[in-house]
C-alpha cells in the first residue's frame, strides 16, 4: 500500500477544539474578550485578509469590531501556544471594505499556498461552518428559526427544542488502475484539459467499499475489486470529506455516462506523470497538490501502488479500521 502524505490541503488540524467546554457559556465569553484571541472574518462564505501583511487571515478585536456585529460566531479552538480562534461571518458587501482589507476565495488561496497549511486547515473549518449555520436557519422538525448555541457547534430550536449539529457529507474519491494504466473522467466545470479521479457521494445505507463499487460502474460501466482505504481530506466547499481510495478494475471496456462526465478514458503510469509536472504533449493537467485527487494519482504515477492484495491480507487490513470485510469482496 502506499504511504498517505502526512498532510493533504484542510487536513493539517492546528487546533485544539476544547469541546468539551463549547457549553460553557462564561469560559467561551471569556476566551472572546483575551487580548490575544484573534478571528477569522467571512462574508458569506469568502474570507477576508488584510493587505499590509501579505494574505494575513487574523484579526484581533479591535480589528473585527469595525465590521459591526457578526451574524454567526464559532469557537474554532486554541492553537499550540494557547491562543484562541473564532469565526465571524459579516454582514457587508464586499464593495463595502476598509481599504486594508480584501475578500479573497478560499480555494485560490489553498491552491497557490497563500498561507501555511495549519491555517489553511482552520479557514477550511471555519468556511465550513458558516456555511452550516447560513443554511440552516429554520428547524428541520418544525420549520422554527433556530438560534447559535454550543459556542457555534449546535442550533436549538425555541419551539420544539430539537437540537442541530453540523454535517459532513462522505464522498468517495477513487482511483482504479488496470495494471500500468489508470482511470480519470473529467465533467464540463474542470479546467480545460484537465482529468482526475471518479468521486460520488456515499448514500444512505452505503458503506464507503459499495459506493466506490457503484459510482464507477454507473460513471464509467466499469465493475472494480480489492477498494482499499488511501487517506481522507475535509472538503469545505461546503461540507464534504473526501474517502480516497484505489481499486483494481475487473473489465476496462468504458461507459460513460455522459450526464456525469464529459470525457473518461485510460492513461498509462508515464502519461500520469506527465500530467502531474505539466509536461503532457496534449497539455492534458491533473489536480494541483492541496486536492487528496493529486495525491492518489502521484502515488501511481510513483509506482506505489500494488495491483492485487491476498484477500486474507486485504480482509486483515479493512478489519484493522473497523470496516465490514465483506463489502470489499466484487458485487457481481
Amino acid at each position: 500500500m502506499p504511504t498517505p502524505p502526512q498532510a493533504i490541503g484542510f487536513t493539517l488540524d492546528p487546533l485544539d477544539r476544547v469541546s468539551e467546554s463549547r457549553d460553557d457559556e462564561a469560559f467561551i465569553a471569556a476566551l472572546r474578550d483575551y487580548a490575544s484571541t484573534r478571528f477569522l472574518l467571512f462574508l458569506k462564505e469568502v474570507p477576508l485578509f488584510k493587505r499590509a501583511h501579505g494574505h494575513d487571515p487574523l484579526f484581533d478585536a479591535a480589528e473585527a469590531a469595525r465590521f459591526g456585529a457578526p451574524l454567526q460566531s464559532v469557537f474554532l479552538g486554541r492553537e499550540a501556544d494557547g491562543r484562541a480562534l473564532f469565526a465571524l461571518s459579516l454582514e457587508r458587501s464586499a464593495d463595502d471594505l476598509p481599504p486594508d482589507t480584501e475578500a479573497v476565495e478560499l480555494r485560490p488561496i489553498a491552491m497557490q499556498g497563500l498561507v501555511p497549511p495549519p491555517m489553511i486547515s482552520a479557514l477550511g473549518e471555519a468556511r465550513l461552518m458558516l456555511d452550516w449555520h447560513r443554511r440552516h436557519r429554520f428547524c428541520a422538525n418544525c420549520g422554527t428559526p433556530t438560534g447559535n448555541a454550543g459556542a457555534g457547534w449546535k442550533r436549538i430550536c425555541g419551539n420544539c427544542h430539537a437540537q442541530h449539529f453540523p454535517r459532513v457529507d462522505p464522498v468517495v474519491i477513487m482511483l482504479v488502475t488496470d495494471g500500468e494504466r489508470c482511470l480519470l473522467g473529467r465533467q464540463k466545470q474542470f479546467l480545460p484539459g484537465m482529468y482526475s479521479a471518479l468521486a460520488g457521494f456515499v448514500e444512505p445505507g452505503e458503506t464507503f467499499e459499495h459506493a466506490v463499487y457503484r459510482e464507477v460502474l454507473e460513471e464509467a460501466g466499469i465493475r472494480c475489486t480489492d477498494i482499499r482505504y488511501f487517506a481522507s481530506q475535509p472538503w469545505p466547499f461546503p461540507s464534504s470529506l473526501m474517502i480516497g481510495c484505489f481499486a483494481r478494475a475487473v473489465d476496462t471496456e468504458l461507459t460513460v455516462d455522459q450526464n456525469e462526465l464529459e470525457d473518461a478514458r485510460w492513461f498509462s503510469r508515464d502519461e500520469m506523470g506527465k500530467m502531474l509536472d505539466g509536461t503532457h504533449a496534449d497539455g492534458l493537467s491533473a489536480p494541483k497538490a492541496f486536492a487528496i485527487a493529486h495525491h492518489l494519482l502521484k502515488a501511481f504515477a510513483d509506482g506505489e501502488v500494488l495491483e492485487r492484495l491476498a484477500l486474507d491480507d486485504l480482509e486483515a487490513h479493512v478489519h484493522a479500521r473497523g470496516l465490514a470485510a465483506a463489502a470489499v469482496q466484487s458485487i457481481d
